[in-house]
């Protein structure tokens, strides 16, 4: 058997946007992920296929595999053919202990690549507006590791260079021993009035900053009780960040906003306004389990009146099986094809073809009340009826009955052929449980509910009690009643049952809250 390869990947410090595009690559197509606790698990959703994933992080002392477990992990799996993705926070080769793996897999004779990542040294910095270097404050820089024992007399670090003849220090891992290196830099000849900065858990929603001098930022670190990860800034560079600092005026800046369906698109309004969105996917969308009834429609197709598709996902898999039926969208000429929402009609579009009617209201109600207008045209009536109108509803397994039980009511005629269901995710709630116990998740969406009931049982017993705090938006009736019974307040419930329309109603929600 041929070895196969690892690539040593920097994950960046935590805002899972600063992945760079070929370490995404390589987490696309690995069948081995070995990932540390230092860096923003969601980066693992972009894995779309089938892979082996295993835990080597390390947090609070507590280590989950040694280094040597983690360099020999990488070797059996290598020589087993595996294309291996080593997954680091921030940068392999910046304290990350990269460059000691590199080394064994080079002993074995194992291919590799390193592809270097963002790290926290320059990121956490940047994220709180200091920048390291500017022209008129400093020209030079050093990154330092600030866990080691100062007073060993084996210390690398030369600090009577080091204290002044850099203009800014980054020290990272400095949290425990902060008091001793300031200490050690005033000494030295620094000054005990050089600004200082300390950013706990920087380009995340929760990224702390504190700022004093050498002199009393241990002081202001002990009574904040500041934990790491930190990375603490010495420098002139320092006096900037009243200017320069921006995430943190954003108005969304400290939300942490949890989405319980695939994907996150529609929720990029919060993210643009300072919010980091937390995926965790109680439902899965997959394809119907029989298509008999579906195949059945498809062979009469030209038998119908309309068409009409509810969700993005109907027009996916209608089509799918449409074409996978060796027919096409000239099959589908002189129907009328009905759009509940925009989003879904501009699904329709993207197959270039016509939507003849968006209902106002995307609810059953609204549906009837347009199809009995688009019935009887411009005639002015009171006749409800929807004689001989013969209508083809492509749409989830499970699904409510009010609209086709009154199209039938008023004599029309229905076919609901299932095209999707969704299932539930096998996905572990172990970091979700973390970040729900420790209040780091202020925000909970829910778009069905499936999603809400689905998180219950993949998040145990206590998650419902866990959720009290949070704000809770939801999309339709259902979902707030699913919520409710768990007892459970909804704060959002936006009119349009959309997600964009949920989203500016969080906004606004948070905006008002900020002014109480």
């Amino acid at each position: 058997m041929s070895k196969g390869k690892v690539y040593i990947v920097g994950a960046g410090p935590g805002d899972i946007g600063l992945l760079t595009v070929k370490g995404l690559k390589c987490l696309k197509t690995a069948e081995v992920v070995v990932y540390d606790f230092h860096l923003n698990a969601q980066i693992l959703n972009y894995i779309d296929h089938e892979a082996e994933f295993i835990y080597a992080g390390k947090r609070g002392g507590q280590h989950a595999m040694t280094q040597d477990q983690i360099n020999q992990t990488l070797v059996e799996k290598a020589n087993q053919g595996k294309m291996i993705c080593r997954l680091k926070g921030g940068d392999p080769f910046v304290f990350g202990r990269g460059g000691e793996e590199a080394e064994v897999l080079a002993s074995e004779g194992i291919d590799f690549e390193i592809v270097p990542g963002i790290s926290s040294s320059i990121a956490a910095p940047a994220y709180a507006g200091i920048p390291l270097t500017h022209r008129k404050y400093s020209s030079s820089l050093a990154v330092v590791p600030g866990y080691e024992d100062v007073t060993k007399k084996d210390n690398f670090i030369d600090w009577t260079r080091l204290a002044t003849g850099v203009g800014t220090i980054v020290f990272l891992m400095t949290v425990k021993n902060i008091a001793e290196v300031c200490k050690k830099l005033i000494e030295n000849g620094r000054s005990a009035e050089t600004p200082v900065a300390v950013v706990r858990w920087g380009t995340r929603a929760d990224q702390t900053t504190l700022v004093g001098k050498l002199s009393n930022i241990s002081e202001i670190v002990k009574e904040r009780d500041i934990k790491p990860p930190a990375v603490m800034v010495v420098g002139d560079v320092v006096k900037l960040r009243d200017t320069l600092s921006w995430i943190e005026k954003k108005p969304l800046f400290g939300q942490r906003v949890l989405v319980t369906r695939e994907h996150t698109h529609g929720f990029e309004p919060l993210e643009e306004m300072g919010a980091e969105v937390i995926e965790f996917s109680t439902i899965k969308i997959v394809p119907a389990e029989d298509w008999s009834e579906l195949d059945k429609s498809i062979d009469r197709i030209e038998s119908y009146d309309w068409i009409t598709l509810t969700s993005g996902n109907a027009v996916k898999f209608f089509f799918q099986r449409l074409f996978e039926k060796d027919r096409d969208i000239r099959d589908l000429k002189g129907i009328n094809i009905c759009a509940v929402g925009s989003k879904t009609a501009s699904a329709i579009r993207a197959f270039g073809i016509k939507v003849d009617l968006v209902p106002k209201e995307f609810n059953a109600e609204g549906l009837i009340e347009a199809f009995v207008k688009t019935a009887h045209g411009s005639q002015q009536t009171t006749d409800k009826k929807l004689d001989g109108l013969k209508i083809l509803l492509p749409r989830a397994e499970v699904a409510r009955e009010v609209f086709p039980e009154k199209v039938r009511e008023l004599g029309g005629m229905i076919d609901v052929p299932p095209v999707y269901r969704t299932i539930k995710p096998e996905v572990h709630g172990k970091r979700l449980q973390r970040f729900l116990k420790e209040g780091k998740i202020s925000i909970a969406t829910f778009t069905s509910a499936a999603t809400f009931n689905n998180f219950l049982e993949m998040t145990g017993e206590d998650s419902a009690r866990m959720l009290k705090d949070v704000m809770i938006a939801v999309i339709g009736p259902v979902t707030a009643k699913a919520v409710e019974k768990a007892g459970l307040k909804v704060s959002v419930m936006p009119e349009e049952a959309t997600i964009e329309a949920m989203v500016q109603e969080i906004i606004k929600w948070v905006l008002w809250k900020k002014t109480k």
